[in-house]
């Protein structure tokens, strides 16, 4: 399952309300705290201001009481005589506290107390704190529901600031989504400003011009090269055909004539598929005349039969059906062929069973097997990751290629020591069985390929 990604205009409306949920909660704390110590600090003045008064009263009046409101309780102890109130008796908590300013509950009444004791009198004066714990109460909840919208403003202003910033990014991704390199389309970046995200739209056209620049080098080599071969080809086939009909011939020379001759139909075919690939990436290719694939096999299996010449290996072959394709005839011979050679070139004894059916191709051998930390790089193009696996060519990235472009699936099963199979699945679009055909139509198949028969080379 994938994981879901937060957008980049999510991400940032977050970041923004994570900011204001910090600097609004590290602001409330702050008030919190000053106002929580202002209060204090005006109850430790009011209440030194009234100690002091009463202290001046009590000097000029010996008989004068202690204050008594509905926030202040004012208490007066002379050890000899009790309370100055008759029935009037301090909480007896008061008698543990030292001089100066406390804090303390009496009856689950909060109070501030501020303590003077003499030679022969001790004053308490008690501040209720009930209305200034309601207060702090109602404060703290102020300050969390302003912590909460101004989170909810952040977020707000971060995702409308964000579609703001990101709405050119936007837009410029709109226009590369399905650009394709030959797009004669003009540059991205002509109406966008000049900013960040204008500079990255410049930079994505050189980097386009720089691509359809290569892509149009790449082409026309394949194109030129695949076309110019022909010739020289055509040329060293000729010679080929008039060196074989030469009876003076003998058997090694014509051994090595015909080593020649297969190597100068490879190479053909090599050019013609090519030539063929180029054109269909241009857009250019004719429509492909209908491909009996079991003659394709034949041929490519008449083609490398030779390489198992000094080895021990049985090459067979079993036709099951008879597709018909309609894809290029060098596309078919190609991928087969690629197959067949990688088969007869790695296997030194054993058996390679090759097996045709309507919907695929299956190439089987015996021999050493592919390591799979190569696997992934078998099918690759790139030079890097091919040069961790045997051999460098372009054989069966090639095949890939083939495959891609046709709609086939090509896969690889390997155990080490135990050998490989390649499978080659055709587009069932592009497939017709075919029957048997009768030994008396001329283009029917050699003895040994009719349908489920296999084909043995030793």
């Amino acid at each position: 399952m994938t994981p879901l990604r937060p957008t980049l205009r999510l991400r940032v409306a977050a970041g923004f309300a994570l900011l204001g949920l910090i600097v609004s909660l590290a602001l409330g704390g702050w008030l919190l705290w000053a106002s929580w110590d202002l209060e204090h600090r005006l109850i430790d003045e009011a209440l030194g201001a009234e100690l002091e008064d009463y202290l001046a009263r009590l000097s000029r009046n010996a008989q004068s009481l202690p204050p008594q409101t509905a926030t202040l309780r004012g208490y007066l102890i002379r050890p000899s005589q009790g309370p100055a109130r008759q029935g009037d008796v301090p909480p007896p908590a008061l008698g543990a506290l030292g001089p100066g300013r406390h804090t303390l509950e009496v009856d689950g009444v909060s109070y501030r107390v501020a303590v003077h004791l003499g030679t022969d009198v001790a004053i308490y004066m008690l501040h209720n704190r009930t209305q200034l714990t309601q207060r702090e109460r109602r404060f703290a909840l102020m300050l969390l529901i302003g912590v909460a919208l101004t989170a909810l403003l952040s977020a707000a202003g971060g995702w409308w600031l964000a579609g703001r910033v990101t709405a050119p990014v936007r837009r410029l991704a709109e226009r590369v989504r399905g650009r394709d390199p030959d797009d004669p389309m003009g540059p991205f970046g002509a109406d966008l400003p000049d900013d960040e995200v204008g500079e990255l739209a410049r930079t994505i056209d050189g980097y386009l011009h720089r691509l359809r620049a290569f892509v149009i080098r790449e082409r026309t080599f394949v194109s030129s090269v695949s076309h110019e071969l022909r010739t020289p080809l055509a040329v060293i086939q000729g010679a080929v055909e008039v060196l074989e009909t030469d009876l003076d011939l003998d058997g090694r020379t014509r051994e090595r004539v015909g080593r020649i001759a297969r190597a100068a139909r490879g190479m053909g075919d090599l050019t013609t598929a090519l030539l063929v690939l180029a054109r269909e990436e241009q857009g250019q290719s004719s429509p492909p005349t209908p491909c009996a694939v079991d003659e394709v096999l034949a041929e490519s299996l008449e083609l490398h039969h030779p390489l198992l010449r000094h080895k021990p290996v049985a090459l067979e072959c079993r036709i099951e059906a008879h597709p018909v394709l309609d894809v290029a005839r060098p596309l078919v011979s190609i991928a087969i062929g690629n197959l067949l050679r990688n088969a007869c070139t790695y296997t030194e004894q054993g058996k390679i069973q090759v097996t045709l059916s309507a919907s695929e191709l299956r190439v089987e051998d015996t021999g050493p097997g592919i390591p799979r930390e190569e696997l992934d790089c078998l099918f690759a193009e790139d030079l890097g990751c091919r040069r961790t696996v045997r051999g460098e060519g372009i054989g069966l990235p090639l095949v890939k290629r083939i495959a891609e472009s046709q709609g086939w699936e090509i896969s690889v099963e390997s155990r080490a020591a135990e050998g490989a199979r390649f499978r080659l699945q055709f587009a069932l679009g592009d497939t017709t069985a075919g029957f048997p055909r009768s030994t008396d139509d001329p283009d029917s198949p050699a003895p040994g390929r009719t349908e489920g028969t296999p084909l043995t080379f030793r």
